[in-house]
């Protein structure tokens, strides 16, 4: 049996329900590359602020156009992150903890659409 998104089951601890449960947070990158960049951008900028990274998930791609010519890529992806469970945040950081020793909830970034008019006020 497969279990819910955002958890995730051990097979050596499928007895004991051993579980760890994932967030999600949505990033917006650019670059004037390609979109592989972009998304490259994205995930090295997660990976600075976030631990157990998991993947991502591309859910907008979309380019600007100046006089005929693409100017530059833009993505929205959606990360996946594991929680630390109180074991793990005994030591000394607490759930979803950054690198900066905050939680990762604490940080309330641009929204996507906000990620967008930053952009295109860049871009034009």
């Amino acid at each position: 049996m497969v279990p819910p998104h955002g958890i995730k089951t051990s097979e050596a601890n499928e007895g004991n329900c051993a579980m760890s449960v994932a967030s999600v947070t949505e990033l917006s990158a650019t670059s004037d590359k390609d979109f592989e960049d972009a998304i490259r951008q994205a995930i090295a900028r997660a990976t600075q602020t976030l631990r157990g990274v998991e993947g991502c998930w591309v859910k907008d791609m979309n380019v600007f156009v100046e006089n005929g010519n693409i100017s530059a890529y833009k993505v929205n992806v959606v990360v996946s992150f594991v929680l630390e469970d109180e074991q793990e945040s005994s030591a000394g950081s607490s759930a979803g903890a950054t690198e900066s020793g905050g939680s990762s909830n604490d940080y309330v970034g641009p929204s996507a659409d906000a990620a967008d008019e930053m952009f295109e006020q860049e871009y034009q």
